[in-house]
């Protein structure tokens, strides 16, 4: 116990005394929201019970928009509509005010694709998503690298197979299948375009912040997909670790082994 206060007062000051706020956020950010992780398989059952036997790593896969449309938009449409409709936790706005408390700013790097940062305030060019968004579309045929929002596109989920009723979202180009412009497993077929424009702005800040004080804050970054992690872990001046499991970190971290909510509203109270 002393330890972990003993970290909370460590935390504090860093980030009371940061210049700029790198802060990186995995799938574990979202848990406090009540959205799920899918963590393991068995993380993966507990949130799809039609899907028991089988790995999120098969389901999130490209192929199935070419197998079996209905499976493949009843999946991403289940997961557009909950995350249209689940608030990002009060921990955003927390978050928010501290990087822009900092003199040189703030900037999200995300593997997550429910777009809440953005929602809860964040700036959308100060916002990363390397594994792009949900709230994104793609044609599946590749007839362009036309990428478009999905705002005024609505998925009719049938919830106890998860399958996706007739019609299902279309290309505006060439009138084919439309996909999430999301990064899935095995995926040769991801336009990277507006990934890759939100990468320009992330090397410019980092640019610019180069002799700063820059201090990371990490979040519910797995080690599965460890995309965040590595990020996190090259970046700064001071890394703080904050997940409840996989806490174990580089020589010099802060380590916080709890959730995401209770370390920023813990971290808001000392500061």
């Amino acid at each position: 116990m002393g330890d972990l206060i003993a970290a909370y007062g460590l935390a504090a000051e860093a980030i009371s005394s940061a210049e700029a706020l790198l802060i990186g956020a995995g799938a574990g950010l979202g848990v406090d929201s009540g959205l799920p992780d899918f963590r393991g398989p068995q993380g993966f059952w507990r949130a799809y019970p039609v899907f028991r036997g089988r790995r999120f790593e098969e389901i999130s896969n490209p192929v199935w928009f070419h197998r079996d449309p209905e499976q493949a938009w009843g999946f991403f449409g289940h997961r557009l509509n909950l995350y249209r409709t689940t608030a990002p936790h009060a921990g955003f706005e927390i978050l928010h005010r501290w990087g822009q408390r900092c003199p040189k700013g703030y900037f999200v790097f995300t593997s997550n694709v429910d777009g809440h940062f953005q929602r809860a305030g964040f700036l959308p060019d100060r916002v990363l998503e390397c594994h792009g968004s949900i709230h994104y579309l793609q044609c599946v045929e590749l007839c362009s690298d036309v990428i478009w929002s999905a705002e005024e596109t609505m998925v009719d989920v049938d919830q106890e197979t998860v399958r996706a009723h007739q019609p299902l979202p279309r290309c505006p180009t060439c009138g084919g299948l439309a996909r999430p412009n999301v990064l899935m497993f095995g995926d040769r077929q991801w336009v990277p375009a507006r990934c890759s424009e939100q990468e320009d702005r992330y090397r410019q800040w980092l640019a610019e912040i180069d002799e700063s004080r820059v201090v990371v804050l990490e979040f519910g970054a797995g080690k599965a997909v460890p995309t965040v992690r590595w990020e996190c872990e090259n970046r700064g001046n001071q890394l703080i670790r904050i997940n409840p499991r996989d806490v174990d970190a580089p020589p010099g971290a802060i380590m916080l082994p709890v959730g995401a909510l209770q370390a920023i509203q813990a971290l808001d109270k000392i500061m």
